[in-house]
């Protein structure tokens, strides 16, 4: 069967909620914006290829051989009855494995799992299924950036130096709000705004519902939207499944859009003949009148958002973690072929293997890691220099390793195994360089020539260079192509080698 057009990435996080946050096929296919078929499948398969979670050290391709193993079938005689199915999946903890079994129980010569959910999702298609606003107590939190700015003034001249965003989030079955005031929607202030919010509430609800901001959405899309690397590893670290809101779907995000009501009532409005000339300052004020706003009491219902918090949402909430996320960006970056990566004009290095392939590359504040098919192939401590090189003797093939170990003494002492000239000739030539290192390629060419022309020949071309004066491997490769080693100098053209401390031997640089 072939499997349909899904990432690695995508599966991944399919498996996660499923078994790691215990959420049932249909919560995770709304969670994703996925077709519960298309969920069901992935489960069905990795249950059948023995997996459990975490999946351990699987890369991409070792996951993906182990789930698209073909396999049959079952025939079938008698279609289920899907109204049915519609009428026992609005059941809480009802889920399409369930119903599946309880069909098989009554009918053995049934449809096997993956036809049974597929055929399901061909039929619930072709019905107006209108999604209903149900939320459960801690199941969803609802966040945006409104597009509501308050400017921060310099507090000398009084100028504004720049409108702050406004972030708000409201959690689904209290209204219970939050709000900060943030630089810009840049992606590392808006996942420092969900840590915080987080914090404010106490514990991490089960799923979060955003906008398509670029900073959380890569690519927004109906059914399928890409979540930014970074926002999901947020999402991972709290256990937090996030569901981005559908593109002109304004019911997926209406509670969001209440509490910007709220805000701009409660908040901006107040704020209106305010000046502040921190960001301190401005959250310093928002953080009264959010309090303010959610101890105010309903006008219709008994107590407030903030005492239905407490009663409802708060022990529902899972609990936070130990440590908080630590902000860290993704990118896509393409190995060069000295197998380096370039990240902000810093060179690092990941196995050589990988050269010209494209790696996920990790940036904190502290450390930059390379992933290639999920797999953490490279770590390095963050450096800020630019054009300089963090290279791992480990990612190095073995000639560039063995590259390493010659040093100016050791190639001048192999020289002089060749004769005297040889060995007063390269260490002319390590001179000339402003560093030796940078003569050790042409001094091990010199070397390779006797090779091709025997150790007499490039003893007499290196006298020749010597006497010349002339400090190259293309000086001395031209003189024994044109044999003019063999040639008598001109008389008067050797002079003699003055002695003084610029001339070092093989022992100089032990």
């Amino acid at each position: 069967m072939p499997r349909p057009h899904t990432t690695m990435r995508k599966v991944r996080e399919i498996l996660r909620l499923r078994w790691g946050e215990k959420m049932s096929l249909r919560d995770v296919a709304a969670v994703l914006a996925m077709p519960h078929a298309t969920v069901a499948l992935y489960v069905r398969r990795a249950l059948d290829a023995g997996l459990t979670w975490p999946l351990g050290d699987l890369d991409d391709d070792a996951l993906e051989r182990l789930l698209f193993t073909p396999t049959p079938v079952a025939p079938t005689r008698e279609a289920p009855d899907y109204a049915y199915l519609q009428r026992e999946l609005r059941h809480k903890g009802v889920t399409l494995q369930l119903l599946w079994d309880e069909y098989r129980e009554n009918d053995p010569g049934g449809y096997g799992y993956s036809q049974f959910c597929k055929l399901y999702a061909q039929w619930r298609g072709r019905i107006d299924v209108v999604m209903r606003q149900d939320h459960l107590a801690g199941e969803k939190l609802f966040v945006d950036f409104p597009g509501l700015t308050i400017a921060v003034y310099d507090e000398v001249t009084m100028e504004v130096l720049y409108r702050a965003e406004l972030f708000v989030a409201v959690m689904g079955a209290s209204n219970y709000l939050y709000a900060e005031a943030l630089r810009s929607q840049a992606l590392e202030h808006w996942v420092n705004a969900n840590v915080h919010c987080f914090e404010f509430l106490g514990g991490c609800p089960a799923i979060l519902v955003s906008d398509n901001l670029k900073a959380a959405v890569t690519k927004a899309s109906r059914y399928e939207p890409d979540v930014n690397a970074t926002f999901q590893e947020v999402g991972a670290h709290y256990g937090v499944a996030i569901i981005p809101a559908r593109p002109y779907r304004p019911r997926d995000k209406a509670k969001v859009e209440v509490g910007v009501q709220i805000v701009e009532r409660w908040i901006m409005a107040r704020l209106r003949k305010e000046r502040f000339t921190s960001l301190a300052a401005l959250n310093e004020r928002i953080a009264d009148l959010i309090e303010f706003a959610n101890l105010k009491p309903f006008k219709k219902l008994e107590g407030s958002r903030a005492s239905m918090f407490e009663e409802i949402d708060r022990p529902a909430l899972r609990p936070l973690p130990e440590e908080p996320y630590e902000f860290a960006s993704w990118k896509k970056a393409k190995v060069n072929i000295d197998y380096h990566v370039e990240v902000e004009r810093h060179y690092y290095s990941v196995p050589y293997q990988l050269a010209r392939e494209v790696v996920e590359v990790r940036l904190s504040a502290t450390t930059v890691e390379m992933f290639f098919k999920n797999k953490r192939v490279a770590s390095h401590l963050r450096r800020y220099d630019r054009g300089r090189h963090s290279t791992e003797t480990a990612h190095m093939p073995d000639s560039h390793r063995r590259y390493l170990e010659w040093t100016p003494g050791r190639i001048v002492a192999w020289a002089n195994k060749n004769g005297p000239s040889t060995g007063e000739f390269i260490d002319e030539l390590l001179l000339s360089r402003p560093h030796p290192e940078q003569g050790f390629r042409s001094a091990l060419g010199v070397m390779r020539l006797a090779k091709k022309y025997g150790p007499a020949r490039l003893e007499a071309a290196c006298a020749r260079a010597l006497a010349l004066r002339s400090f190259s491997y293309s000086s001395v490769a031209s003189m024994l192509q044109h044999g003019l080693d063999q040639r008598p100098l001109a008389t008067g053209s050797i002079r003699a080698h003055p002695v003084h401390a610029n001339i070092r031997g093989p022992n100089y640089y032990h």
